[in-house]
């Protein structure tokens, strides 16, 4: 799927190819409010980090799922820190 993302490290938008499936996604379905994280996904050795609302996803380098322990704190902190 093709998908629009901010890509903080190069400071523009791209756009990327991406599938997510259950092997390189973790889904979180308690969202709140839209600034809350919806998924994490592994991508070409980097982590895109999505929001429940209609940012853009956001692409960070040489992060992984598994890096942060899947965790959705750990998540929204990356993010913050990068924009």
């Amino acid at each position: 799927m093709e998908i629009t993302i901010a890509n903080p490290q190069k400071g523009q938008y791209e756009t990327i190819d991406v599938e997510f499936t259950e092997k390189n996604t973790t889904w979180f379905d308690d969202c709140e409010e839209v600034t809350d994280i919806y998924m994490i996904t592994d991508f070409e050795g980097g982590l895109l980090i999505s929001e429940c609302g209609y940012s853009y996803p956001v692409l960070i380098y040489e992060e992984s799922r598994a890096g942060i322990r899947f965790d959705k704190k750990k998540a929204k902190e990356l993010r913050a820190g990068v924009l």
